[in-house]
């Protein structure tokens, strides 16, 4: 099941990431999402376990548990939606882009 890990302090690791979920059972994967410029935490992350039995354990149990200071927001993760993909937020539509005189 794959776990999205919100509100994350910008000292969070991926091994702290890993650690926390690991208490509650087998982690596949524990990843810290950054800035593609800066290098710097967007303060969320997402943890994958193979066992639906212990990600919900472990949901239930971080879910409001302080992190380095941070009060973590943990649930499933949704899918991505298509709509959001590749957009990047530049370019609002606008159509043709010559100058105008």
């Amino acid at each position: 099941m794959n776990i999205y890990v919100g509100n994350l302090s910008t000292e969070v690791t991926e091994e702290d990431l890993q650690q926390a979920f690991e208490a509650f059972g087998q982690v596949t994967s524990a990843t810290v999402i950054k800035d593609m410029f800066s290098g710097v935490s967007r303060g969320f992350g997402f943890v994958e376990m193979p066992a639906k039995a212990e990600a919900q354990s472990a949901i239930t149990g971080l879910s409001g548990k302080d992190l380095k200071g941070q009060i973590l927001n943990v649930n499933e993760a949704r899918p991505r939606s298509e709509g959001r993909r590749g957009r990047g937020g530049r370019g609002g539509g606008r159509k043709g882009g010559g100058r105008r005189f």
